[in-house]
């Protein structure tokens, strides 16, 4: 129901909507009567077959009335009233249908139930010849696994079959007979099955006469229409065929595909295929039988008729025969009479076969269809013409004739079948087409008089068939052909039908009007580009195909492409299309002159004054249609609307056929600039009228629903309408900018003068002396004024509701907007005129360059006094400001300052100018001065206000979007703009699109050179600053030099990468457009294997400074330090060949004081003059302790000079020995403090500081804050970079820990322990980049060649010095934090004491003089730096220790082949520690002599995990568990009190450290050893440390005997 009617409460209003109206058809006097025994219940949907009916209420329910010999009940069978279908109760049905005898409904859940007769299996039961209730059929999908129900959207139901609708838009057929259009030979058909023809297709429609199936099928996209093809698709044979004979080629396409036969009334039962061959026999034969006689013929001979009729006013009703097969059409659609036999009795159907077959206008098909007036329904004095029939010619006649007027030889074309003329057949299949005004008469279409006898004429009909029934009908576009010379002879008999199809096509140069609009609108407007698809007996005409053959499939109806059918209706034996236009198409039996165009004019009886009808519809002997009462004028405000929509698309239509597509056809129209105007102008227009037609469409399905105010079209996609009529009218004014119609050639002008009545009469101008321009202006303007008539209508509706109600507050906004935008374009339109009277008077040469479409003129100096400041004397000056641009014009120059990158601003009066306007640019900046403040005043807003415009880009947008009918008082400072720089010298010809500020690009930006160099990131104040990417192309080698990082001031500064065209990568610092502090450069081809890399200090683009070479190529890496590029000052250098120098270097050479040593411990200590060049003094010593002292001369490796003393320690008692060598490396390697200084100087400018710990701590933190913050926003586009847990960690690291005041505590001291994790774990933090980069430098320098044991000192020594200097910045960060060794006294005392292994004593955590934590710096930040830095320091451990280890491996395995017992006796262990029983998962087991691996295993386990930590502070504390865990053992085994001396204890920890087995057990020790904080060695885990340590050396004395 209608929400106007809930709002207004009336008691009465719900039953002024569905009134049910019976009449019985066939007489003059019509008098409707309300359906007996109805309650009034408001009837949404009717349907009638022969002699039942069945009515769709608002609720949902179902009810039967008439004749219904399938009850059960006696009483039921001629009900007096309607019966409520009680199967269908609580089902809620969407639709209903009836076929002849049965009937069917849809619920809304997609279920169709069934009943009626069933003698053809059409309710889909088996073996049941009645089904009395409504029974549920079952529809499902074999083709998905499991089986899916198939939910149905529409019925129809013919005599003895029922064709569904699925929600997938496929059809399902049931019953018997070829109109279901399945591939089958078994009738009846009890199971739903898919037409699979249409599989694939949308399926809109489905209609259904008494033997005949009708589907309205939405068109495929261009795109994926198929061509031609030259075979049948399902025969194979040639669909054309060219025999060559002599002197002439026959073509024929008289194909006949098995698809199109002709069926006798047997054969229909059975349904066997016919060969092709023996068609036209039986074709003729059913022809003369159907008739009653040989040589009559068919009055329907399958020709297309159109009867153009307004569906509101129209009613053709024939009410001269005696039977009612007739067609009642309503206000908004065509309905149909059901499936009604032809005759009462066989007495009446001679008579009437005998009348019609002596009257001679029926003899001969040449003459045409008579077409008649029917009068209107509504008093209209004037009578409508039906328009005339559509030509039928076969596809042989277009083809042939496309090829005559291509190929332009002659050729005498004969066609096999019948042996007639291509002129002879032409004429008999096309009819001329009547001129508009003209009433159509009996149009003779041939020469052929009525001697041609009436064979020829059976025999014509059979070729006809024949073609048609071929699945590639080619469409006609009209009958010109009739005109044409068809004889050609001398083709050449090689021409292939290809070459032939290709010569044949049109060549014009026309635009296709026909809209391909599949965007928004199909979406959610019914599709006007449809096809209709017919099948089933065909011997009425009924299919539409040109011929009376059936068709056991789908075949589309050519002659209806493009006709923009929007429903179909199907009565016994005739059809009917109802067009977007109004139009109605109809085909099939005429026996009654149910098609509209019978012989002898009809008239029509007037309806007694029902109200407004939504629908009627109509069964065999009666007719019923649903009354809507006018409730305060709402249903006839839906009325009106929907009629003024299809008379204004009518319009359109007309607009379109008869004015642009001529015109465009034409093949001089005028310049391209003009062609390409104008075809956008019909592009527009053909989308709006498509859209128009679209919306009538749909307005005729709404007028059938509820018809709540909600769901119309014009309300719900108010969007689609505005946006359509916007777009319309900018192609419209720009074509009226450019000149308009007046810049056309001749030929088109010559073609609008000689239609300008035409013209008038379309734009509705009375005055016969207005221009032809004018006319065609107020022509396609037209449309514009459609906007006002809508707001009227949406007010009429508005005004039928409550004030209160939403409905009227919907319908008034959208009124409001409707009537807005028509005021909207009504201005544009205003302003476009305005701009070309001022191109008219402009001068000529500056017009071509400044005259666009889109530029609009708002204002100019001419005549608003505006001058520029201090200009010359006798200079011109002259402004022009359009909607884009401000022109300053001197007399034949001109500049255009485009409006987006233009900035103006009033001048104050303090400065003196008090008119005057200061206009920015981003190369100019000039006053203007106005005559006086009121013109000022007008300048500046004008210029504001289209700034404004420009800026928002919506100059051709209505105002209703959203937000933007809020007028700013000044455009933006700051906007984003594209602008051409022509003036800067560093930027001339560059392109610039992004953020701007005042003039000056601000913000986020791309800078495009025309040499190919781009900028793209963040400018500030016009230069580049901030993150940015720039690419410079190298034309030499072909490639782009690529950086990603930050600018400062139009310069790169601070950290990127840049990637060289060369192939070498640069990551690390810049400053001034130079690699300056600490970076990263890879070098050679390939970045992953390059073969050299360079890690270290840069100053101005050289290396300076500390830095480590990769030589990899040479196998030799430097780690030293290096001055202008060169090796200059202390380094040391290793090679792959285990060479290990540590010197002087100069230039790039070792020069100088150096120590040398080779893989098998040979050392020489003295002086070098070149790369591994001995000169000079010099010690060398042996690996045994011999040495020589002398002067050497000689390249290492290649022989040596030696003039010296030869010395043997063993002999010569001497304090020179081997290890005192040994001990001086490191004195001649760079200092670990005085290495990665760059890295450490970047941190503290990070923060703030120009040197390190001189500046503010609050600065560091807010250098910190904006950092995170930074970094956070610059990611954001980019959210796979940063994780989850990532994001949490800066959100917390965002909120500074304070520790204001107060004692520093343990808890604070464990707070910035946290912090400093967090902060180490994102590369984002200051600390955490250092951390990152101290661990990218370390491996660098210890990975590879750089894993040499001689670097372990100063591996070591590296780590401390990290230590000393990041401890240094967190007490910087945090000034509470005491100095290294400082002690942080206990908030509250040790939980409990623990009495010491040795001595008994209670310990605390420390041997500090009073308890706490000690502050160190390995403490702090080993657990963040050691674990990054472990693998390349713990291998280094594990190569110096390697000899060792060796060993001492070697004496594990041997004496862990012992049973715990032996082990156990052989270490000296006494007797009472040893463990007596062993507890293995819960059960006591006692230890056996052959026991192994059982004793003291959980110590065991618990030392092994010493492998498995990182710091010294965590090894040593696994070390303390282990004890623990053997006092815990051997607690359990004495069962008494005891105190641990060394002499006990040694042994069984040796035990522990044997069974434990670790690999490298010595280089843990020495780790633990070199880190380790000094203040624990005398402690207890000191003591437990040196326990470990004896025990490993131990193990490497031990001898087992």
């Amino acid at each position: 129901m209608d929400s106007q009617e809930r709002s207004s409460a009336e008691a009465e209003g719900a039953k002024e909507r569905g009134l049910v109206h019976v009449w019985q058809a066939g007489f003059c006097s019509i008098n409707p009567e309300r359906l007996p025994g109805w309650g009034g219940k408001t009837v949404l949907q009717a349907a009638l077959g022969v002699s039942h009916g069945v009515l769709l209420t608002e609720g949902g329910e179902v009810y039967s009335f008439g004749n219904l010999p399938w009850r059960t009940e006696p009483g039921e069978i001629c009900p007096r009233s309607p019966l409520l279908e009680n199967a269908l109760v609580g089902q809620h049905v969407i639709t209903v249908a009836t076929g002849s005898f049965h009937s069917g409904a849809v619920t809304e859940n997609g279920m169709v139930y069934m009943w009626g007769q069933n003698s053809a299996g059409q309710c889909a039961v088996a073996n049941q010849h009645y089904v009395p209730e409504p029974t549920p059929i079952s529809i499902s999908d074999s083709e998905t696994s499991p089986l899916l129900s198939v939910r149905i959207l529409q019925l129809a139901c013919g005599e003895e079959h029922t064709l569904a609708l699925s929600i997938s838009r496929e059809i399902w057929a049931w019953g018997t007979g070829c109109q279901l259009g399945l591939i089958t030979t078994t009738f009846p058909v009890t199971k739903p099955q898919k037409v699979e023809h249409l599989a694939g297709r949308v399926v809109l429609q489905v209609a259904c006469g008494n033997s005949h199936s009708l589907a309205l099928v939405q068109c495929l996209p261009s795109q994926d229409v198929k061509p031609v093809p030259e075979r049948c698709n399902h025969c194979s044979q040639l669909l054309i065929t060219m025999t060559d004979k002599e002197d002439h080629v026959i073509i024929s396409d008289s194909h006949c595909c098995p698809l199109g036969v002709a069926l006798s009334d047997a054969q229909a039962e059975s349904h066997d295929t016919i060969t092709p061959s023996t068609g036209e026999s039986l074709e003729s034969k059913h022809l003369s039988e159907s008739q009653g006689e040989e040589k009559k013929t068919l009055r329907e001979n399958g020709l297309s008729v159109a009867s153009e009729v307004d569906v509101e006013n129209i009613q053709p009703v024939n009410v001269e025969t005696t039977h009612p097969e007739q067609e009642i059409t309503g206000t908004t659609g065509i309905s149909i009479l059901g499936n009604v036999p032809l005759f009462p009795d066989n007495h009446v159907e001679k008579e009437c076969l005998q009348k019609l077959s002596d009257d001679p206008l029926q003899g001969h098909p040449e003459t045409s269809v008579d077409v008649e007036v029917a009068q209107p329904l509504i008093e209209e004095p004037n009578p409508i013409l039906l328009s005339p029939p559509t030509t039928s010619t076969s596809a042989l006649n277009s083809f042939v004739v496309s090829c005559a007027s291509a190929v332009g030889v002659r050729v005498a074309a004969t066609c096999e079948a019948g042996a007639l003329s291509l002129k002879k057949v032409m004429n008999f299949y096309s009819v001329a087409p009547c001129e508009g005004g003209l009433q159509s008469g009996h149009v003779s279409a041939g020469p052929e008089g009525p001697k041609d006898g009436r064979e020829d004429q059976v025999k014509l009909e059979s070729m006809q068939g024949k073609k048609s029934s071929s699945l590639v009908d080619v469409r006609e576009e009209g009958s010109e052909g009739v005109s044409r010379r068809l004889s050609l002879p001398g083709l050449l008999s090689q021409v292939s039908p290809r070459l032939l199809r290709k010569a044949a096509r049109a060549k014009t140069r026309t635009v296709v009007l026909t809209p391909t609009y599949s965007g928004e609108a199909d979406a959610l407007l019914p599709s006007l580009r449809t096809e209709v698809w017919t099948w089933g007996k065909g011997k009425e005409g009924q299919l539409g195909h040109g011929d009376v053959l059936p068709r056991l499939q789908p075949l589309c109806v050519k002659c209806l492409d493009g006709k923009e059918v929007i429903q179909l209706a199907a009565g016994g034996h005739h059809s009917l299309a109802l067009t977007a236009k109004s139009q109605v198409y109809s085909w099939g039996s005429n026996t009654f002159g149910q098609l509209g165009h019978s012989d002898s004019p009809t008239t029509v009886p007037r309806l007694a004054k029902l109200g407004y009808i939504s629908s009627v519809t109509a069964g065999k002997d009666s007719c019923l249609a649903l009354v809507d009462k006018n409730i305060m004028g709402y249903i006839a405000s839906l009325h009106e609307l929907a009629t003024t929509e299809r008379r204004f698309y009518s319009k359109l239509s007309d607009i379109k056929s008869q004015i642009l597509r001529p015109l465009l056809g034409l093949e001089n129209l005028g310049t391209t600039t003009t062609v390409q105007l104008l075809q956008e102008v019909a592009s527009r227009f053909s989308k709006l009228c498509y859209l128009i037609g679209q919306h009538g469409a749909s307005l005729s399905s709404f007028l059938h629903g509820s018809k709540e105010a909600r769901s119309l079209a014009i309300l719900k996609h108010a969007s689609l309408f505005l946006d359509s009529y916007t777009e319309y009218c900018t192609s419209i004014t720009n074509f009226v900018v450019m000149g308009g119609f007046q810049l056309l050639a001749k030929p088109a002008i010559d073609f609008l003068n000689k239609n300008q009545e035409l013209l008038q009469d379309l734009s509705e101008v009375n005055d016969e002396n207005v221009q032809l321009m004018e006319v065609l202006n107020t022509l396609f303007f037209l449309p514009i004024r459609r906007l006002h008539n809508y707001a009227r209508v949406l007010l009429k509706l508005a005004t039928c509701f409550e004030v209160t109600s939403p409905e009227y507050q919907k319908l008034q906004d959208s009124s409001s907007c409707y009537e807005t935008l028509a005021l909207h374009l009504g201005r544009k339109r205003k302003e476009a005129e305005y701009t070309l009277g001022f191109w008219k008077t402009f001068p000529g040469k500056m017009t071509d360059s400044l005259r666009k479409p889109e530029r609009r003129l708002i204002c100019e100096s001419s005549n608003r006094a505006l001058s520029l400041q201090h200009a010359g004397r006798f200079s011109v000056n002259w402004f022009i400001l359009f909607n884009d641009s401000l022109v300053h014009a001197q007399f034949s120059t001109h500049h255009i300052f485009p409006l987006s990158t233009l900035w103006v601003e009033p001048i104050s009066e303090e400065v003196g100018s008090v008119n005057g306007l200061k206009i920015t640019t981003p190369e100019e900046q000039f006053i203007l001065v106005s005559s006086t403040p009121q013109e000022k005043t007008k300048w500046l807003r004008a210029i504001s206000q289209a700034v404004d415009q420009a800026l928002r880009g919506m100059s051709d947008f209505p105002p209703y979007a959203s937000g933007s009918s809020v007028q700013r008082q000044e455009p933006p400072i700051s906007r984003s703009a594209r602008y051409t720089f022509y003036k800067d010298p560093r930027l001339k010809d560059a392109v610039y699109d992004g953020r701007w500020l005042s003039g000056k690009p601000h913000g986020r930006g791309t800078l495009k050179w025309t040499d190919g160099k781009m900028y793209n990131g963040m400018f500030r104040n016009g230069l580049e600053d901030g993150y940015g990417e720039y690419k410079v192309p190298n034309k030499v080698l072909n490639k782009d030099d690529h950086y990603v990082g930050y600018w400062k001031e139009g310069k790169m500064c601070g950290q990127g990468i840049y990637s060289y065209a060369n192939g070498e990568v640069y990551e690390g610092c810049f400053h001034d457009n130079m690699r300056h502090g600490h970076g990263l450069l890879r070098s050679g081809k390939l970045t992953s294997s390059s073969p050299s890399m360079f890690i270290g200090q840069w100053v101005m683009d050289k290396k300076s400074g500390y830095g480590v070479f990769d030589d990899i190529t040479r196998g030799e890496k430097y780690m030293g330090m290096w001055h202008d590029d060169m090796c200059q000052g202390n380094g040391v250098v290793v090679t792959q060949f285990g060479l290990y120098y540590e010197g002087t270097f100069n230039f790039n050479k070792m020069m100088g004081t150096g120590i040398l040593l080779s893989e098998d411990d040979t050392v020489y200590e003295g002086e070098f003059s070149d790369d591994w060049t001995l000169n000079g003094k010099g010690t060398l010593t042996m690996p045994n302790g011999d040495y020589i002292e002398g002067l050497f001369n000689g390249e290492w490796g290649s022989g040596i000079k030696i003039t010296g003393t030869y010395f043997k320690p063993s002999l010569y008692e001497s304090e020179k020995d081997r290890p005192k060598v040994l001990r001086k490396l490191g004195n001649l390697a760079v200092p670990a403090d005085e290495k990665w200084k760059a890295v450490f100087e970047e941190c503290w400018h990070q923060l703030g500081c120009e040197s390190p710990g001189q500046g503010e701590v609050w600065k560091a933190w807010d250098n910190i804050a904006v950092a995170l913050t930074t970094h956070r926003r610059q990611h954001r586009d980019s959210p796979e970079i940063l994780s989850r847990s990532h994001t949490q960690t800066l959100e917390s690291l965002e909120f500074i820990p304070q520790h204001v005041g107060g004692a520093f505590t343990v808890e604070k001291y464990d707070e910035i322990k946290k912090y400093l994790i967090k902060a180490c774990d994102t590369p984002l933090h200051p600390l955490g980049r250092l951390i990152e980069t101290l661990v990218a430098v370390y491996r660098m320098t210890y990975v590879g060649v750089g894993a040499n044991r001689r670097l372990l000192q100063e591996a070591v020594k590296e780590i401390q010095s990290y230590l000393k200097r990041i401890f240094q910045l967190v007490r910087f960060l945090f000034p509470d934090l005491p100095e290294e060794g400082s002690t942080i006294p206990l908030s509250v005392p040790l939980p409990q004491e623990r009495k010491s292994f040795c001595t008994g004593k209670s310990d605390s955590r420390s041997e500090s003089p009073e308890p706490g934590y000690v502050v160190t710096s390995s403490g702090l930040l080993l657990p963040v730096l050691l674990p990054r830095l472990y693998p390349p320091l713990f291998m280094l451990y594990a190569l110096e220790n390697d000899r060792e280890e060796d060993i001492y491996w070697e004496c594990v395995l041997r004496l862990n082949k012992q049973p715990d017992t032996a082990l156990l006796s052989f270490l000296g262990v006494q007797r009472k520690f040893w463990p007596v029983t062993l507890s293995v998962f819960g059960d006591n087991k006692k230890v056996l002599p052959t026991t192994k691996d059982a004793c003291f295993a959980s110590a065991v386990e618990c030392l092994q995990q010493i492998s498995t930590t990182f710091t010294p502070s965590d090894k040593l504390k696994v070390i303390q568990q282990t004890f623990e865990e053997i006092s815990q053992n051997v607690l359990a085994t004495l069962q008494e009190d005891f105190l641990w001396s060394m002499d006990d204890l040694f042994p069984v920890f040796l035990y522990v450290v044997l069974r434990a087995r670790i690999r490298n057990l010595g280089s843990e020790v020495h780790l633990i050893e070199d880190l380790m904080d000094p203040y624990l060695q005398h402690g207890e885990q000191g003591i437990m440390f040196t326990t470990l340590k004896a025990c490993y050396y131990q193990i490497q004395r031990e001898k087992l005997n």
